[in-house]
């Protein structure tokens, strides 16, 4: 079917392209810039990685291992909320606990060229985990505790919280204003998307005060690679406040009974380092029905971007609204049908 087409009132946060004019040659000479102070430089390879988000690279260095180059999108975070993020993840890498640090130079992970900010990080090499194996998942269990366990320590400042305003309110208000979401079907996501929304302050209110804490805010399988020596995680790029599950259900196989046995795994691992409240049970299928409403603004907002019209060509059509509004609907039951365990 054909797409629907937006008004012009704003299809995206930023009026422009945002990486119209990052070119290969500009990613090389920002990257050169930090390398050549320290005696090395690029060779000229440049492989760029899949990410829509940001745009991420590996560069080629002469006489040593390529390195991974990230140029942030612009407007999406500021600086402080950027080395915020930084912060954390090297408080964790202090810790012993597996991830990925931007690199310092010059006393700072966060740079600048020609208008891009960029960080550039060692190239970690992994495969994605086997979820099938119980002591995988224990064992991720284990190093999400040991994350969660420093992430309470002290909160963000700079960064958002995971709630329904910001992944539910917001996101609705935004693909309704700017009329994505074609008229013929309006109506049935307005209603959908309201009765999700009141389930997911149900959820939320069950659950009852739970703990907010710095969290990865993305650990899907794609974010954890795995070698002999066990899991790392990268790409911390969505990092914010919120409810411990929201690490864990991301790992979660679909089947309510599979779903349970796996999350019992995760949190035989988990509570050796955290205890873990039981009561965010409740809040596993509302987080899923916000990040399904957040997404699909989020391919919205993005739509200026040429590189997304081209991965995501079935966004925005006829058929794409329907099945979310069949989705939604699934998750009204599924918030009704209760936790996975008894709390």
């Amino acid at each position: 079917m054909n797409a629907h087409h937006p008004d012009s009132t704003g299809a995206s946060d930023d009026d422009a392209p945002p990486f119209a004019g990052l070119t290969p040659e500009r990613v090389l000479d920002a990257v050169d810039g930090l390398l050549m102070p320290a005696g090395a430089r690029t060779d000229g390879r440049l492989l760029p990685l899949n990410s829509y988000e940001n745009r991420v690279y590996q560069v080629g260095v002469e006489d040593g291992p390529p390195v991974i180059a990230k140029f942030y999108r612009p407007k999406r975070w500021s600086n402080e909320a950027i080395l915020e993020e930084h912060a954390f993840v090297a408080s964790l890498v202090a810790r012993e606990i597996p991830a990925v640090p931007a690199r310092a130079f010059e006393g700072t992970t966060l740079h600048e060229f020609d208008g891009f900010r960029f960080s550039v990080f060692e190239r970690r090499g992994g495969r994605a985990p086997d979820l099938d194996r119980r002591d995988t998942l224990e064992w991720l269990g284990r190093f999400i505790g040991r994350i969660h366990a420093v992430g309470a320590i002290e909160p963000y400042r700079e960064r958002p919280t995971l709630d329904i305003q910001t992944f539910g309110y917001e996101p609705r208000e935004f693909l309704l204003t700017h009329r994505f979401v074609p008229d013929d079907v309006r109506e049935a996501y307005e209603r959908v998307v309201e009765m999700a929304l009141e389930g997911v302050a149900q959820c939320f209110e069950r659950a009852g005060d739970v703990a907010r804490l710095r969290l990865h805010g993305d650990c899907h399988p794609s974010n954890v690679l795995w070698t002999d020596a066990g899991p790392h995680f990268v790409d911390f790029d969505d990092s914010r406040m919120g409810p411990a599950i929201q690490d864990l259900w991301l790992l979660l196989p679909a089947g309510r009974a599979e779903a349970s046995r796996a999350l019992a795994d995760l949190l035989a691992g988990y509570e050796d380092f955290r205890e873990f409240d039981q009561r965010e049970l409740h809040l596993v299928e509302a987080l899923r029905t916000l990040r399904l409403i957040h997404y699909a603004a989020w391919l919205a907002r993005r739509w200026n971007d040429p590189a997304f019209p081209v991965a995501f060509p079935w966004f925005n059509t006829q058929r794409y609204w329907e099945d979310r509004i069949l989705e939604l609907r699934e998750q009204v039951g599924a918030m009704q049908e209760g936790p996975l365990w008894p709390v």
